[in-house]
């Protein structure tokens, strides 16, 4: 209980005293907090499953490419623990169920999701589990697994395009 409490005291306060341990353990506490987040949202804001099953085929497909792409790639992690640095499974996490919030319930949840997100990103790379680039893959694997997943409860989406030679962002809106 003190280890949570000093997790939830250092992410309110920013504590630039914290040892490189309680920031691991914060960014690890928040990796699952905002799939929770997520999931809880579905439960709560919604009737039916649809949302959930949505969550779900994000959650999974993110997965399955980032531990593929581990395998595969087997780079190793900064501080000599192993081989599997490549990509970060938690910022791929965070990222998609980021999106996810953003998604289907637009920017007012979306972006402190993605602030949080983007703490886990950095938590990784301080506590020398991964490197800038394993966090920026993972992120944007999650990403585009939330993109690809979600689709609007209600509000305005931004959904990135790309084919053709046509890229760029579209938004879209329910009335």
């Amino acid at each position: 209980m003190k280890k949570v409490l000093s997790t939830i005291l250092l992410l309110f306060t920013g504590a630039s005293w914290a040892s490189s341990d309680d920031i691991e353990t914060s960014g690890d506490v928040v990796h699952l907090l905002l799939p929770a987040t997520a999931l809880g949202a579905t439960l709560f804001y919604e009737e039916g499953n649809e949302g959930s099953w949505q969550l779900l085929k994000a959650a999974v497909s993110s997965r399955v490419i980032v531990e593929g792409l581990k395998l595969g790639v087997s780079k190793d992690r900064p501080d000599g623990s192993g081989d599997d640095s490549f990509p970060s499974g938690h910022t791929s996490d965070s990222f998609m169920a980021a999106t996810f919030i953003q998604q289907r319930y637009g920017w007012q949840y979306g972006l402190p999701a993605y602030l949080a997100a983007s703490y886990v990103g950095y938590t990784r790379v301080e506590s020398d589990k991964h490197y800038l680039e394993d966090v920026l893959a993972g992120a944007a694997i999650g990403m585009l697994a939330g993109w690809y997943f979600t689709e609007p409860y209600k509000g305005i989406t931004v959904t990135p395009l790309a084919h053709n030679g046509v890229y760029g962002l579209y938004l879209s809106g329910q009335f």
